[in-house]
């Protein structure tokens, strides 16, 4: 297979999200990689279009087949067919959710800091945010269990949203992390949606558990959402699997994905899914080592040349979380000095919950010539920022 992750492909003028910027401005900010396809993804498209009809679709048995192959031999989980429900996405299935499982006014309990669109899927929907910060100390995130136990035993918390890996601060839940979630939001009979799109962005060396494999509570009480969107860079396309293994359960996540009609594919979701769950391993185990080897890169960066900003360790995805306390309280001023200073265009901390507000989130997906430069912009800039508080 031929993969050249350094190769510079221009995305402006493609109405492309992330590269809807000015000119002489970098965005490393939505997570959205800047390589192409992996080549059995391209070419299965390729073989669809190339038929030229391009009316309704279904979801058929070889779409199946792939992602309970992809679970089974990549993560030792084996999904069963009547498990598997087709949505057009992740973000998408859970707004949907959000409506199935709660009333008008009960809350959703979030760990906060946690994927944006976690907090719009619950406040857009009339929902409250339930907000139970991960613990950090000393540039590790972890779970505070006594406090996640007094919010999943509120009257007015009737679902939770599990972010593994962990985006934006980039942990892998450990298959004891997550049975031990599993276990309390049984007790408090709050059901469980687990966003596993960032699980195969994983270091070489590391182990991902999926929430359901975690334990037989785990996998009687929780929806996993996964796709191969994230990893595969086809977020566009439109493809997601909702994995429900309790049958009651399913049956309220699929009136919910038909009722909002999130649950049909398009001409290209299947095949597309199918090419990358059948055909890329290669690709992918080329990718996580590249990403890898860049956010190392950039830790160097950062350590010797602003030793003021401090990445915290991760491993998993393609984003990192910097800490900016040291040269900020507000990161968001911080973020739109780089961007008005050095054109580099990043995350603010703060819109994954008031918990990142000291922090920034840089997307490294890119080639690597990409990233020396957003590197060299982020150190110019950090130095300019310090200089100037001065």
């Amino acid at each position: 297979m031929n993969i050249d992750f350094d190769k510079f492909i221009d995305r402006r003028g493609t109405s492309s999200l992330k590269w809807n910027v000015a000119d002489g401005e970098l965005p490393m900010w939505v997570a959205d990689m800047d390589f192409a396809a992996a080549p059995p993804i391209y070419e299965a498209m390729k073989k669809r279009l190339e038929h030229g009809v391009f009316g309704y679709a279904v979801v058929d048995d070889e779409w199946y087949r792939a992602v309970q192959s992809w679970w089974s031999r990549r993560h030792g989980f084996t999904p069963k067919k009547e498990w598997m429900l087709f949505s057009e996405g992740v973000v998408p299935a859970i707004s949907s959710l959000v409506r199935a499982f709660t009333a008008p006014g009960e809350s959703v309990l979030l760990q906060t800091p946690v994927y944006n669109c976690f907090i719009s899927c619950v406040v857009d929907n009339g929902r409250k945010v339930a907000d139970c910060p991960l613990s950090y100390e000393n540039g590790v995130y972890g779970v505070d269990f006594a406090a996640l136990e007094k919010c999943l035993a509120r009257e007015d918390v009737k679902l939770m949203i599990v972010c593994n890996p962990h985006n934006p601060t980039g942990n892998i839940w450990d298959a004891q992390t997550l049975a031990r979630i599993g276990s309390l939001a049984k007790k408090y009979g709050v059901t469980v949606i687990s966003d596993e799109i960032h699980c195969d962005i994983v270091q070489p060396g590391f182990h991902y558990t999926p929430y359901a494999a975690a334990s037989e509570e785990c996998l009687e009480n929780c929806v996993m959402c996964c796709a191969p969107s994230k990893a595969f860079n086809i977020a566009g396309i439109q493809t997601s699997v909702a994995i429900v293994a309790d049958e009651a359960l399913r049956a309220k996540v699929r009136a919910a994905l038909n009722a909002d009609h999130v649950a049909s594919p398009n001409v290209f979701a299947i095949p597309a899914a199918i090419a990358a769950f059948n055909e890329g391993e290669e690709w992918i185990d080329a990718f996580d080592k590249y990403v890898f080897e860049g956010r190392a890169y950039c830790a160097s960066r950062i350590e010797n040349e602003v030793p003021e900003l401090k990445l915290v360790k991760a491993n998993a995805t393609y984003l990192l979380w910097v800490d900016c306390s040291a040269v900020t309280s507000d990161a968001t001023d911080f973020q739109k000095f780089l961007r008005k200073e050095t054109g580099l265009y990043v995350q603010e901390g703060e819109a994954y919950g008031i918990e990142g507000k000291a922090f920034v989130r840089v997307n490294i997906a890119c080639p690597r010539s990409v990233l020396e430069d957003g590197m060299n912009r982020l150190v110019a800039g950090t130095k300019k920022y310090i200089a100037q508080k001065q």
